[in-house]
Order: C-alpha cells, then sequence, then structure tokens
C-alpha cells in the first residue's frame, strides 16, 4: 500500500494515475480493487465527457471530482498504514478479503459509501472554495450530467455481474440478485442531494451540522454491510500449480 498522507493528486489525471497504481497492486479479487476498478471507469467517462464540453462549469466539476476522490485515496492510505478508514468506508476495508462476498458487493459497497457519504461533503466544500452554493447554476445541472454517467458505469457493472454469476444455486443467486437490486445509484444520488441541501444550510451551525453528518455516516455503514452480506459459498483461490 501507499504511505499516508502521499502528495494530494490536483487532476483528474492524477487521480486516475493513483488509482491505476492501486489496481497495479492489489490482488484482483481485493474487495478494494472490485470497487477501485468501477470507480476508473467511472472517472473515465468523467474525463471524457469533460474533455468533450459536456459540463457547464468544467473547472467546478473537476475540482469536485478531485476532492471526491481523495476521500477515497484517503482511505485506501489509512488502510495501508494500519489506521482505521473514515467510518463510512470501514465496511468495505473490513471485509475486502472475504471471498464468500462478489466483486459486484464490493463495487455497489465502495459506490454507496461514495454517492451517500463523500459526495455531499465534497460538494459543500467545493462550493466553498470556489464562492458559490449548491443552488447557484449550473451545480446542480452538472450534478445531473454526472448521474448519468454513474448510471452507465452502474449498468455496466449490473450488466458484468449477470453474465459472471454462474452458480448452480438458484435460490443463493437470487438472494445475492435481490441483495444488489437494493442498490441504485439513482436514489444514492438523490439522497446525495438532500444531504448536500441540508450540509449547505448547516454549516455554520455546527451542532446540527455535526448530528446529519453523523446520521449520514450511519446510514451509509449500515448499507455497505447490508450489501457485503455473503449470500453465496466462498469462491477458492486459483491453485498454484508451479
Amino acid at each position: 500500500m501507499t504511505q499516508s498522507h502521499a502528495r494530494a493528486a490536483k487532476t483528474i489525471d492524477e487521480v486516475v494515475g493513483r488509482m491505476r497504481a492501486i489496481e497495479a497492486r492489489l490482488d484482483p479479487g481485493d474487495g478494494v480493487a472490485a470497487f477501485n476498478r468501477m470507480y476508473l471507469r467511472v472517472l473515465d467517462l468523467v474525463g471524457g465527457h469533460l474533455a468533450a464540453g459536456s459540463f457547464q462549469d468544467r473547472a467546478f466539476a473537476e475540482d469536485l471530482e478531485v476532492a471526491l476522490a481523495t476521500m477515497y485515496l484517503d482511505a485506501v492510505d489509512s488502510a495501508g498504514t494500519g489506521r482505521p478508514a473514515d467510518e463510512a468506508w470501514q465496511p468495505l476495508f473490513e471485509a475486502r478479503g472475504d471471498r464468500a462476498v462478489r466483486p459486484i458487493q464490493f463495487a455497489f459497497a465502495g459506490m454507496s459509501a461514495h454517492l451517500s457519504h463523500d459526495l455531499p461533503l465534497a460538494l459543500v466544500a467545493t462550493c466553498i472554495e470556489r464562492r458559490t452554493t449548491p443552488d447557484t447554476p449550473p451545480v446542480h445541472a452538472d450534478h445531473l450530467r454526472a448521474a448519468e454517467l454513474l448510471e452507465q458505469a452502474e449498468a455496466e457493472a449490473r450488466a458484468s455481474f449477470e453474465a459472471q454469476l454462474g452458480t448452480p444455486d438458484a435460490r443463493a443467486a437470487e438472494s445475492l440478485q435481490h441483495l444488489v437490486g437494493s442498490f441504485s445509484v439513482a436514489r444514492a444520488l438523490d439522497a446525495a442531494w438532500a444531504t448536500t441541501q441540508t450540509l449547505w444550510h448547516e454549516r455554520n451551525l455546527r451542532p446540527f451540522h455535526d448530528a446529519t453528518l453523523a446520521a449520514v455516516t450511519g446510514g451509509a455503514v449500515l448499507a455497505a454491510r447490508l450489501l457485503l452480506t455473503p449470500v453465496l459459498p466462498p469462491v477458492e483461490p486459483p491453485v498454484d500449480e508451479g
């Protein structure tokens, strides 16, 4: 793992570089690697649309994406030095080696923490930094544009999951499908926007802000633990015949 407090990324290209380094050093069966792969796909989509001018405020959109990615990268760095990750990320890092949890469960558990917990914090912080507000155009319009890309990445992940399921235990497979069906990027983004509005109006009312954040964090932890529930037999690692 990387050392904690590595130089902070300033652009999406730098974020992608750090995440590709994470991908290169992790076992493909690692639960964090499963989320990292999905996140890289999201960043590929976002980067392409930034370059194409699909976002109305490109500078804000890139700053937001970097701030958001940094929260995940900080969690990876913390885990790499034996320190606990942020509470919202702990379920993913604690379960990362469980072979009875499938890659799509890890991917969605990470995405749940990423959207329900980190996104509102990153939106508020980026608005403050850029001296704007969540209600100032085109912040919400660009949020909806990003939502379309996230939903595309979710659909790709689900299609891959369906193709790779291949289990003789139909009942267990059905249970897994119901479990991952409990997560929705669209619903997570709607909730994230509502949380952003609340945290924004409470930003100077610390007791209320902290109480809201504690409730959001608790909900993120609960959702992740649900998504990481093992429902299929463990996947045996390949045997090294060398």
